[in-house]
């Protein structure tokens, strides 16, 4: 831990270094790339060791299946070579090494790695071998059209601003940031027919990386302090079962669960403002000119802790792993989406069964929120006072269904989890069966439209602000996929 902090914190010095003495408007694409991916390297060995070699074999090989394989199918090729050596390696650290102990966790970096390899291997199958109509309108803004040199394709995995945390980025979003084209914007006239293309003022991301530090520096105090006091094996103990009050036991699950999140929110928004020091993540401006730093951020803390449905903690917890998710599996998905999806995040987090038990108690809630949502919510928001107290009670149901969901997760073995689950009686485990018994889901309709109206986990919000924030600033290496960029960054501007 001591070493991934140190190692965090010689990466924004050495984010502002490379954003003032490397800056794309005074050296060339070629040495961004190379030192991006010698920092991230050395990082990766200091604090790793030798362990870090995974990355580069992990990198390289998929590297070799997508040039021997060919467009059509190395993205399946890839993603179960990448996704079955992150297992693999799961598998050893845990099983060989030491069981619940995270020394020598150099999974955690490959997990984002292998989140980079399928994401670019579905990217450059879309660009590359798929028709242009069978794509979403996110699959054609993001594809990729022309496959990617080794130093790129190093430099993406492993830069020193994401190899220890993230986040993950979209390829084409870095390699437009490496080249120095983040702040060109290619905007169409309102008659569609005119293209005009100029730049925007280079924004000092300084105050971002501020405010974000400052957010790093209470949450690891609220960590250090706080959440000692509050452990979350504390739910299990015998004679906390055997004395506590309901209420008083689902009270400490809540508070206990909420304490354990501020180690998240610390190494999340410290990887985003490494990326901001080193000039990356800029998204672009409000109507007001206020300059947006949030392209690539993985959590909203606010909207996390005042959720009123699973649904929108999800939408705002983890964020870049909920749009991976999304597009190489939700999207692709050609039955029970929702169950595969919850299924590839459990593999992708680890070997630990706490995982499983998470993740397939979270299809039965998502199931049920989403059904107690489409069934019962419009009975409610007609009066801004029903609807006040309709929100109050879903906040306190969505944060008790959440800690509840996620006490495997931090367990990570079966017979404490179950120990935990039997003290309740499986209560909300029951409840949502009983609610997908009484309330019908809603119906959906066949294509895309499917996936619109069915999707849990994301919200139709989310997905436009990404798809939009995500793409508006990109430039393409062809005038065909100009022209695609081109409508997205309108809208994003109309908007």
């Amino acid at each position: 831990q001591v070493n991934f902090v140190v190692c965090q914190l010689f990466a924004l010095l050495a984010a502002v270094w490379f954003r003032t003495y490397l800056h794309s408007s005074k050296t060339s694409p070629f040495i961004r790339h190379v030192v991006a991916t010698l920092l991230g390297l050395y990082l990766a060995l200091f604090c790793f060791g030798w362990y870090a070699l995974h990355f580069v074999i992990q990198s390289g090989i998929s590297y070799y299946i997508m040039i021997i394989i060919g467009v059509e199918n190395m993205h399946k090729y890839c993603f179960v070579f990448a996704l079955g050596y992150l297992t693999v390696c799961q598998i050893t650290r845990v099983y060989i090494f030491d069981y619940g102990q995270y020394s020598a966790d150099f999974s955690g970096p490959m997990m984002i790695i292998t989140q980079k390899i399928t994401s670019l291997a579905f990217e450059i199958h879309d660009g590359m071998f798929r028709k242009n109509e069978d794509l979403t309108p996110s699959q054609r803004c993001l594809a990729v059209r022309r496959m990617p040199s080794l130093l790129e394709y190093l430099s993406y995995n492993c830069n020193f601003m994401g190899i220890l945390a993230g986040p993950l980025c979209s390829y084409k979003d870095y390699i437009t940031f490496i080249e120095g084209r983040s702040y060109q914007l290619q905007q169409s006239e309102a008659n569609g027919k005119e293209d005009t293309k100029y730049e925007q003022t280079d924004p000092s991301p300084n105050i971002a990386v501020a405010q974000k530090l400052l957010i790093c520096g209470l949450s690891l105090l609220f960590h250090m302090t706080i959440t000692k006091t509050l452990p979350v094996e504390y739910n299990i103990d015998d004679n906390f079962r055997a004395t506590a009050s309901w209420p008083l036991r689902f009270f400490y699950l809540y508070v206990s669960l909420m304490a354990a999140r501020p180690k998240y929110y610390f190494a999340w928004t410290l990887a985003d403002a490494i990326n901001n020091a080193a000039g990356f993540g800029f998204r672009g401006y409000d109507k007001n000119g206020v300059t947006h730093w949030d392209l690539i951020s993985n959590l909203r803390i606010q909207q996390i802790e005042f959720s009123t449905s699973f649904k929108m903690f999800l939408d705002n917890w983890n964020i870049q792993t909920a749009l991976w998710l999304k597009r190489v599996c939700y999207e692709r998905a050609t039955f029970s989406p929702t169950i595969q999806t919850f299924i590839l995040s459990a593999i992708w987090h680890g070997v630990y069964p706490g995982y499983y038990l998470t993740f397939l108690t979270g299809v039965l809630m998502t199931l049920a929120a989403r059904a107690i949502r489409n069934n019962i919510r419009h009975y409610f928001v007609e009066s801004p006072a029903v609807k006040l107290c309709y929100d109050i009670i879903t906040w306190m149901t969505t944060q008790v269904a959440i800690s509840y969901t996620v006490v495997p997760f931090v367990l990570l073995s079966v017979k404490p989890s179950f120990t935990f689950y039997s003290s309740c009686y499986f209560c909300l485990h029951i409840a949502s069966i009983l609610v997908l018994l009484v309330f019908p889901l809603k119906r959906t309709q066949k294509g895309s439209k499917k996936h619109e109206s069915i999707q849990p986990m994301w919200s139709k919000k989310l997905e436009e602000e990404n798809l939009l924030q995500k793409n508006s600033y990109s430039t393409t290496n062809n005038s065909f996929s100009q022209k695609q960029e081109i409508t997205c960054r309108y809208q994003a501007l109309k908007q």
